[in-house]
């Protein structure tokens, strides 16, 4: 590398570590106004998780929020029967053809899921969707859980076709993107 150039090199590097460092679920505002006690900055597809968990009910108000286009869709899931995408039961949200954000629960039964809205093993209820600043986020009470630690998967997609989020993109960090959570300790 040139002489010359270094400071141009560092300049940019510099930029870019503020840029990618720059957000976190810590310092993140809702405009909605609603508050979470946690949250984890996920380590693929520029997501994170916000939550609020109450131990007298075991449920979870959680806020699941990724980088996305307007034409793409997003979602957030638990694995109640193992690590991994299979079996488990997630929460989808995308725009609907009349442009407004749809978000719903389905069950992830095999590697080529139908996504359509289904019943899963927990209860879902406030379930919604926004779209602000090219991210898409989720909100959903979920529970009563059996445990407070859960496998958890999330992911996002680039298409949607008749109103049915279409396959993921099978790169590393599509399927890199499963985690263990406990909503007691973060």
């Amino acid at each position: 590398m040139a002489l010359s150039s270094t400071p141009i090199f560092l300049f940019c590097t510099l930029i870019s570590y503020l840029l990618s460092s720059a957000q976190t679920c810590s310092n993140y505002t809702f405009a909605s106004n609603r508050v979470f006690s946690s949250c984890k900055d996920l380590p693929y597809l520029h997501a994170y998780l916000h939550w609020n968990y109450f131990p007298s009910t075991r449920k979870a108000a959680i806020a699941y929020r990724a980088s996305q286009n307007y034409e793409g869709w997003i979602a957030w899931a638990i694995n109640p029967t193992g690590a991994g995408m299979v079996g488990s039961q997630a929460l989808v949200a995308f725009h609907n053809t009349n442009g407004s954000m749809t978000a719903y629960p389905t069950s992830i039964t095999s590697y080529n899921p139908s996504m359509l809205p289904g019943d899963l093993s927990f209860q879902v209820s406030n379930i919604s969707a926004e779209y602000m600043n090219n991210e898409m986020t989720i909100f959903a009470l979920v529970g009563p859980l059996n445990e407070t630690s859960v496998d958890h998967v999330w992911q996002a997609g680039s298409s949607v076709s008749n109103g049915i989020p279409q396959m993921h993109s099978i790169s590393l960090a599509n399927l890199q993107s499963v985690g263990y959570l406990d909503f007691l300790s973060g």
